[in-house]
């Protein structure tokens, strides 16, 4: 019995251990990975709204459409790089 629960307490105290050095690895990993993706989603967004207001004011709606369409398709295959790395 005695031995049952000295395992036990070891098996808590390494849990502890593994969450106390794997913890912030863990977090590194997150910001590393999702700040720049988040970057790169804004960045995208605001290039797509600065491009169809030009485009719009300058030209007419049916460039405005084919430039939506052409930036959404960059867009997508930008955020996908992104994600698959």
């Amino acid at each position: 019995m005695a031995v049952n629960n000295l395992l036990s307490l070891l098996s808590v105290r390494k849990s502890i251990v593994v969450f106390i050095l794997v913890g912030p690895v863990v977090v590194v990993v997150v910001v590393v990975v999702v700040v720049p993706v988040v970057v790169v989603v804004v960045v995208v967004v605001v290039v797509v709204v600065v491009v169809v207001v030009v485009v719009a004011v300058v030209v007419g709606p049916v460039v405005v459409a084919a430039v939506i369409v052409v930036v959404v398709a960059a867009a997508v295959t930008v955020v996908v790089v992104a994600v698959e790395g």
